[in-house]
Order: structure tokens, then sequence, then C-alpha cells
């Protein structure tokens, strides 16, 4: 895996205490290497929905989002209430 996905990850793990919103945060490279996997995957929870806008709009998580962009070919995400 190359260095600058490790760095994607650190600055995403860097996250957790700065965005308040944040009740648990996941993040790890893939270890199958299938046709289908993406190099990683990240798994978060928050409190609320709106928590979810709050995460998404905060400037620490924009920064993030814009170098995972940068060093992306393809990025896929599924957000869903756990009832």
């Amino acid at each position: 895996m190359p260095r600058i996905v490790f760095n994607h990850i650190e600055q995403l793990r860097a996250l957790v205490g700065v965005i308040p919103e944040i009740i648990s945060f996941e993040v790890g490279t893939d270890i199958l290497h299938l046709d289908r996997s993406f190099d990683t995957g990240l798994v978060s929870t928050f409190p609320a929905r709106d928590s979810l806008a709050s995460y998404s709009d905060h400037p620490e998580h924009l920064k993030v989002a814009v170098f995972g962009k940068a060093i992306s070919e393809r990025i896929v995400s599924v957000d869903f209430i756990n009832e």
C-alpha cells in the first residue's frame, strides 16, 4: 500500500477528538485485494443525522476530504440510520 494511503488514514483518525460529533470512527486497509475491493474503508457513528451534516461541513473534515479526493480514483459511501 502506498505511503500516501497511510497518510490519509492518519489524517482521518486525527479527526477523532477534533470533531465532537464523532462517536466512533474505524478506518483501515483492505485485506482481500479482490477486483471489487477498495484500498480503504471507513465506518463512523454519529449521534443523529444532523451530526453527520455537521461533520461533513467541519473545516478539518473538508481538508481531509480534499486530500482523499486528490489521491482516489473513486470514492463510494453509504449513509444509513441503524434502527
